[in-house]
């Protein structure tokens, strides 16, 4: 290997991706909400779903913030952790005007999530063949959870019930929603979820991992996997590192087994980050862990 393939690796693993502050403040609002859901909803058996990606008959997958399930009732949440003020047109579209004076048209906040829930409750009609009747019952909300917001009159006709995070703490406080459903929470045991990307300097990439990129052999031990894939990785960074040909290695973790391998020079895995075009590569060089989701169910994929 050359001094300046070795030169451009060495430099590959210093580099570091400072987080994306916007973005993070966004998913840290999203987990705090659920903590305090799980704490406020255990005594009454309520459990939390986070980030479920559902299959949209128009194409895609789609993606509920929190799905809340207990006994046969089930809330679809979608969380906005916006701060200024709103206000709901007559089209219910939601115009936020934040701090800095600057102001964004969120269409159909409300309609959005609602279509998500029909979808999710149909699903769930689908894979154990019920009637409308027999079918669960379904609340929709929108949580607006900072702090500082100010609310606006709402609609009567909305399509979601409006609450802060205490008055959907509440809810799940002083509600029993009686013994689960098993079946309720089959289906949502079956969604997948987001995958993450963790990089040097702490930017956290969200999206569909496809393929780990490390050779033949532990591509189709991803492929076939049923489990959820976690894994860690140890770089050596130091000017020494430069002289060392196998200076990484990942630590593969699913179903409770361990996996070691080193990483070659470069080696990238390939993945459809949220928000962007297409699918790119991400070298291992620049990655500290991943996590990705177990596979849907077959019933949960997009036909």
């Amino acid at each position: 290997m050359s001094f300046k393939i070795r030169w451009n690796w060495w430099r590959s693993r210093r580099l570091k991706h400072p987080p994306d502050d916007i973005h993070r403040a966004g998913d840290l609002a999203e987990m705090r909400l659920c903590k305090l859901s799980r704490a406020a909803g255990r005594d009454n058996g309520w459990h939390i779903f986070e980030s479920v990606r559902i299959p949209d008959p128009e194409g895609g997958r789609r993606e509920i913030d929190m799905v809340v399930i207990g006994g046969n009732t089930m809330l679809v949440v979608e969380q906005k952790q916006w701060a200024g003020s709103f206000v709901i047109t007559k089209e219910h579209h939601f115009v936020q005007h934040r701090k800095n004076r600057t102001k964004h048209n969120h269409d159909g906040v409300a309609d959005r999530i609602a279509r998500k829930a029909r979808i999710l409750k149909a699903l769930h009609e689908k894979r154990l063949s019920l009637s409308e009747e027999d079918s669960i019952a379904m609340r929709v909300i929108v949580a607006m959870t900072h702090q500082h917001l100010e609310w606006p009159e709402i609609p009567d006709d909305l399509a979601a019930e409006m609450v802060d995070e205490a008055g959907f703490i509440q809810i799940l406080e002083s509600t029993s929603p009686g013994e689960m459903n098993e079946d309720l929470m089959e289906t949502l045991s079956g969604f997948n979820t987001w995958d993450e990307v963790h990089l040097h300097g702490g930017l956290m990439l969200k999206g569909d991992v496809f393929s780990l990129g490390l050779g033949g052999q532990l591509r189709s031990w991803f492929a076939e996997r049923k489990s959820p894939v976690g894994a860690i990785t140890e770089h050596n960074r130091s000017l020494f590192s430069l002289f060392s040909n196998n200076p990484s290695e990942v630590t593969l973790n699913t179903g409770g087994k361990n996996i070691v391998a080193k990483i070659p020079y470069g080696m990238a895995l390939e993945m459809h980050v949220v928000g962007e075009k297409k699918p790119r590569k991400i070298a291992w060089a620049n990655i500290t862990h991943i996590s990705v989701s177990k596979p849907p169910a077959d019933w949960a994929k997009n036909v």
